[in-house]
């Protein structure tokens, strides 16, 4: 009787350090949400005033320029002279503004405000509906880590690569360790069946074939059209410096027309990167492939669980990732069995197949037109 007591107590304890611990960590989310919220708004309002800014210095410098190179030796040449420190602090400028990419930074913030708001109201679910246990501190834990992890908030030394080598999807959650053991035949249950479990790995199949292969392929032209135009624009304003530098030289008239073309070309190029949100483009073909990578390991790990009981329930997964894809349900088993006709031709069927994901499909088609452009 009195271990029962016991136990009981320690139990009812526990239970209050447990419901104080998610509330606590409830909070720092919150707050973890208006900061990137807020910092995001700063961020937004550097890529406006600085993509302004040194557009009106390349501008005004081009106009100074031409007017000087009329009268090289007059009064005109003191615009002449004003104009190549003005170059000089447009390309300074240009190269900060370029190895930040603001546009890049806001979207990194909107996502993080984003899920942690989404992280926010998991953990106000947890303590509505459910009976918390240490595990979901724990995993609440991770995920507040995780978040930290993928979308940093400050910019010297923890700022994410603007220009990575390779094009990789955004990963903001705990990578759970993978199980050893290989799955078995399992009886129905749960809402489970085996015709709903080969769905949902046609619906994994038909994602790498398509969603992650376009995803990637645009994120690395985003990318490279990118790289182009971050050098581009400096360089630009650079050869404008050295133009107006030589105006007074033997070769004046070809000096000039180097300051004003390379100025006004300058201010295009910076137009073109940074009003057209190229970098922000790039992040979106990251978080785009991330949130299907999460949906694929999701399913992926609903899968390999030996006992149905331990899964999701059937009918709120089919659910939960038909609302994801964007699709209905007939539209979910539409898609499994289009991909497993696909699959058994492997002809041109596989040619004609759709997107797994409905949600980015006319953000695909806009974000290409923008891409051919800059390609």
């Amino acid at each position: 009787m009195e271990k029962k007591y016991q136990s009981r107590t320690v139990s009812n304890v526990s239970y209050p350090m447990v419901i104080a611990k998610l509330h606590e960590i409830m909070e720092d989310v919150a707050d973890r949400v208006e900061m990137h919220k807020n910092i995001g708004e700063q961020r937004d309002n550097w890529n406006s005033l600085l993509l302004t800014s040194i557009n009106a210095i390349t501008l005004t410098a081009a106009t100074m320029a031409g007017i000087a190179a009329t009268n090289v030796e007059g009064p005109l040449m003191a615009l002449n002279l004003s104009s190549t420190p003005m170059y000089l602090a447009a390309t300074g400028m240009l190269v900060v503004m370029n190895k930040i990419q603001p546009s890049q930074l806001v979207e990194e913030q909107r996502n993080a405000a984003r899920l942690f708001k989404q992280l926010h109201s998991q953990i106000q679910r947890t303590l509505t509906c459910g009976i918390p246990t240490s595990s979901d501190v724990e995993e609440a834990m991770e995920k507040v880590l995780a978040l930290d992890k993928a979308y940093p908030l400050p910019l010297i030394g923890v700022m994410l690569e603007k220009f990575p080598k390779t094009v990789e999807p955004a990963v903001w959650w705990p990578q759970h360790r993978e199980r050893q053991e290989k799955p078995i035949k399992r009886t129905d249950g749960n809402g489970w069946s085996v015709e709903f479990e080969e769905e949902m790995r046609e619906i994994v199949g038909v994602k790498k074939r398509k969603d992650t292969e376009d995803n990637l392929r645009l994120g690395k032209v985003a990318l490279k059209g990118n790289k182009i135009l971050a050098i581009s624009g400096p360089l630009l304003t650079g050869m404008a410096a050295c133009g107006t530098a030589f105006v007074g030289s033997s070769h004046a008239s070809w000096a000039a027309m180097v300051g004003v073309v390379a100025g006004a070309m300058a201010s295009v190029v910076n137009t073109m990167e940074h009003g057209g949100q190229v970098g922000m483009v790039f992040e979106m073909y990251r978080t785009n492939e991330g949130f299907l990578r999460l949906t694929e390991e999701t399913i992926e790990s609903n899968l390999t669980e030996r006992d149905v009981g331990r899964r999701e329930n059937g009918e709120l997964f089919e659910m939960k990732v038909a609302l994801q894809l964007g699709r209905s349900f007939s539209g979910l088993k539409n898609l499994a069995a289009a991909s497993s006709y696909s699959s058994s031709r492997k002809g041109e069927a596989i040619i004609n197949e759709e997107f797994a994901s409905k949600l980015f499909y006319y953000l695909f088609i806009l974000s290409l037109v923008l891409l051919i452009i800059l390609h």
